[in-house]
């Protein structure tokens, strides 16, 4: 029996094909927001077990978040196919515009320059998924990925770029008042350092590794 989750994958699997969507933004990026999705979700069920009548609407909103991304396409298209694809699951139209709510006010770029939405009795849930998706920031190799596709085919110049956006944003999700629950507080200590340690350990193997092996004649990558 196919299942609804198996039915999001699938189309995720389709938008990304179809649109092009490089790996930073594709399925292993869905499958990062859900698992902090879940923790997140279990956490906040034990304070406020009304959300777990929110779970179908918090799980949705976080895997199919980035298939409509204007970065990749035209946005409001984008969101047309996902109410599409919804339309002909077994949800209500109050959760297809919830879902729909979460997906379109949740990115960065929208939060810094609108604040946060008002979604009444579903802001936790739309917390919940908009958290999610900026702990999944912190992922260095994710950045250079992105960078490499998108902007510049140089590893060295990618690292240097992934390095000031963490610099200039990441760093600062605290600072700008974007994270507000526990989980999330817990854990940025922790992704923080170990992205400085993974940028670390990336310059230091392009630097330090790849070119002196091919200064000295060795075999180059």
């Amino acid at each position: 029996m196919t299942t609804l989750f198996d039915k999001i994958i699938q189309f995720i699997l389709y938008m990304t094909s179809k649109y092009k969507i490089d790996d930073s933004h594709g399925i292993s990026h869905s499958f990062d927001i859900l698992h902090h999705t879940y923790e997140l979700y279990r956490e906040e069920c034990e304070k406020n077990p009304e959300l777990q009548n929110q779970e179908k609407i918090i799980y949705i909103s976080a895997l199919l978040h980035d298939v409509c991304d204007k970065k990749y396409m035209n946005e409001e298209q984008g969101m047309n196919e996902i109410i599409e694809f919804l339309s002909e699951r077994d949800l209500d139209s109050n959760e297809i515009t919830i879902i729909r709510r979460i997906i379109e006010t949740m990115s960065y770029s929208k939060v810094i320059k609108n604040g946060f939405p008002d979604l009444g009795e579903y802001q936790l849930a739309y917390h919940i998924v908009r958290e999610s998706d900026l702990l999944c920031a912190y992922n260095v190799d994710r950045c250079i990925i992105f960078h490499l596709h998108n902007q510049t085919k140089n590893i060295e110049q990618a690292i240097l770029n992934a390095e000031t956006l963490f610099q200039e944003r990441v760093f600062k999700h605290q600072e700008n008042g974007l994270i507000l629950l526990n989980y999330s507080k817990r854990m940025i200590p922790f992704l923080e350092n170990q992205s400085m340690v993974r940028l670390e350990r990336l310059k230091k193997i392009q630097i330090s590794g790849m070119r002196a092996k091919t200064a000295s004649g060795g075999a180059s990558l």
